[in-house]
């Protein structure tokens, strides 16, 4: 199975997935959810993140976090493996509850933050689970909005970060209400999403691009991680004014960056049998 890279650094933001082994439901009755909601409390207290959305379906839940420090994954085995084992003790299973390894998207939060606080809480709509985000019990929607909620939910969700997000609408509630449902229909923030790590602006992916570690003999990782930081095609060609420096470009951009022959043809608007031509000159291994 994948090993996805993890970027970490003090002040993260993160939209955050996890789902059930096989696609099994992993909440099974309300005592499931309000299980997990406790030890993601203690969780969130422990590792001194802020969590300023969540949503638990019904076999995976969303997590929208920032880490002040850099420990997501330390924070992440402890929430994950703790409910593991509630889970089966409760229910008298045994063996994997998770489907392998969470998965993380590093978040501009100049220019996402708000579209993702809206994505979160509107999987239950798109999942046709629920006609609006109010009608599902186990998201943060309803304690942001400002409408009730049973107590066992208020009390095990008081983890939850309101003030960050609603300040973005000056406190206004309404606004916060409005702006979720204004969301229904529209397009998932996910399309743009880069090397399956980043989600903002392109000063901010080359910004965080820059804090990956090098990882680009380990297989386990998926190619388009491991060759995150590398410069884009426009980048490596820019200046190439005669074949011989194209040549040593395509060379370069296949061997150094990862780039695939057929990829780098199609940038360059040529044969993919031109570039296999011009990695024999230059003699190109990976």
């Amino acid at each position: 199975m994948a090993r996805p890279l993890r970027l970490e650094f003090p002040g993260a933001l993160y939209h955050v997935t996890s789902r059930g082994n096989g696609r099994q439901r992993i909440f099974l009755d309300s005592g499931d959810n309000l299980k997990f909601l406790d030890l993601l409390g203690r969780t969130v207290e422990r590792f001194r993140w802020v969590c300023l959305a969540f949503c638990l379906m019904e076999n995976h839940y969303h997590l929208m976090i920032e880490t002040p420090e850099a420990n997501l994954s330390q924070g992440m085995h402890h929430l994950n493996t703790s409910f593991c084992l509630a889970h089966n003790k409760r229910h008298d299973r045994v063996g994997h509850l998770f489907q392998g390894r969470f998965k993380s998207i590093v978040v501009d939060r100049d220019s996402y933050l708000l579209e993702l606080a809206r994505y979160v809480v509107l999987n239950p709509v798109r999942a046709g689970l629920a006609d609006r985000p109010e009608d599902w019990p186990w998201s943060s929607y309803r304690l942001t909005a400002g409408l009730p909620v049973p107590a066992a939910f208020a009390e095990a969700a008081s983890f939850l970060a309101v003030t960050p997000l609603l300040d973005l609408f000056d406190g206004d509630r309404r606004r916060y209400r409005d702006f979720v449902a204004d969301g229904i229909g529209r397009e998932s923030p996910w399309d743009k999403v880069h090397a399956q790590l980043f989600l903002g602006s392109a000063a901010f992916v080359a910004d965080v691009r820059q804090k990956l570690p090098e990882r680009r003999d380990d297989r386990e990782i998926p190619k388009e991680q491991r060759y995150a930081r590398r410069p884009p095609l426009a980048e490596i060609f820019a200046g190439c004014r005669t074949k011989g420096e194209r040549d040593a470009a395509i060379a370069a951009a296949y061997r150094d960056h990862g780039y695939g022959q057929k990829e780098i043809a199609a940038f360059l608007g040529i044969h993919y049998t031109t570039v296999c031509h011009a990695l024999k000159r230059h003699g190109s291994k990976r």
